[in-house]
């Protein structure tokens, strides 16, 4: 598949990652791991004012979408730079929200509209829990509004104790139900549709931090010498690069085209097809940045490990590997 963007959607891309190199993501991050959401939360409205959000959120409710392809090329960015937060799960509830019938709702319609409103605006940051795929409410300590689907009901969930994760800058929370806020089929025809919104974002996450990572690592092996060469000179070197390059070209194609399917029925298929290539790439170049930097390369003040924890994380994040090749096989039988 052949695919390329416009002059716009260059432009937004550029956009989105000369405001991220310029804001300095690693100090968030690391601000964030250890509690600290201010500097995030600083970093996170100005993503919102360049629209980064807003794509997610339909133009009825004051946002500029929802429009896939511009929602890929932001998270792209928002991988490659590894912006903390919940990112993907406030996309995810942007969706979840949208796909509410009035009938089903407990609250006031323009409760949930305003709830859209201030996730366009980066005024809210939203979290859910989407059980199985989705167990744990990311980030909820840091979130203004949680939610929780159980069935075809949708509560204002309350978050327990944070679990580890792979990733210092992504907690878990466990949550149980609190405020019934819709309850009918719709919810669950929405839970459904936030889930493959939420597991597109987190695949083109993938592919920008997979491209960080070797891009970290191709210029770490220009510069580090062995022998009197640059390690980058070694044939064993060069092919682990190399495999780690083919691999995120043959995810990216991947993502984008699910992005293009967005309201087709093989929108599903198509989302979990990009995120097994988009986990399995990043994971490759994870582990490949990992041989070429050598013990450095985890070391907790090395800015690349941020990259690597992230990858791994997000790896398993809205649904395992195993998971998503069942639903491709599922829809081609």
């Amino acid at each position: 598949m052949k695919f390329i963007l416009d002059a716009e959607q260059r432009l937004f891309g550029e956009t989105l990652h000369k405001l991220l190199a310029e804001a300095g993501t690693p100090a968030a991050i690391r601000a964030w791991a250890a509690g600290s959401h201010g500097p995030g939360l600083a970093l996170w409205r100005s993503l919102a004012d360049a629209g980064a959000l807003a794509v997610a959120v339909p133009e009825s409710a004051g946002g500029a979408g929802p429009l896939p392809v511009e929602l890929v090329t932001a998270f792209h960015e928002l991988g490659r730079h590894a912006a903390p937060g919940p990112l993907a799960e406030s996309v995810a509830v942007a969706a979840l929200l949208d796909g509410l019938a009035p009938e089903d709702l407990v609250v006031a319609p323009g409760t949930v509209e305003g709830w859209l409103a201030g996730i366009a605006e980066g005024n809210t940051v939203a979290t859910v829990a989407l059980p199985p795929a989705v167990p744990y409410a990311l980030d909820a300590d840091a979130a203004g509004l949680v939610l929780a689907v159980d069935g075809d009901e949708l509560r204002a969930a309350l978050p327990g104790a944070a679990r580890v994760s792979l990733d210092p800058a992504r907690r878990l929370f466990p949550v149980e139900g609190g405020e019934l806020l819709a309850r009918g089929p719709s919810v669950r025809a929405a839970a459904e549709a936030a889930h493959d919104m939420g597991a597109l974002a987190t695949a083109a996450q993938l592919v920008g931090v997979g491209r960080a990572l070797l891009d970290a690592s191709v210029e770490y092996a220009r510069a580090r010498r062995q022998f009197g060469r640059p390690i980058g000179e070694f044939q064993a070197v060069k092919h682990h690069l190399a495999n780690a390059l083919v691999g995120l070209e043959y995810a990216r194609p991947l993502v984008h085209g699910a992005a293009l399917a967005h309201g087709s029925p093989d929108f599903p298929r198509d989302v979990s097809a990009a995120k097994v290539a988009a986990s399995e790439a990043a994971y490759a170049a994870a582990k490949i940045a990992l041989q070429v930097h050598g013990a450095i390369g985890y070391t907790d003040e090395y800015d690349p490990s941020l990259w690597i924890r992230k990858a791994r994380a997000l790896h398993s994040a809205w649904g395992s590997s195993s998971a998503h090749r069942a639903r491709v096989l599922a829809a081609l039988a």
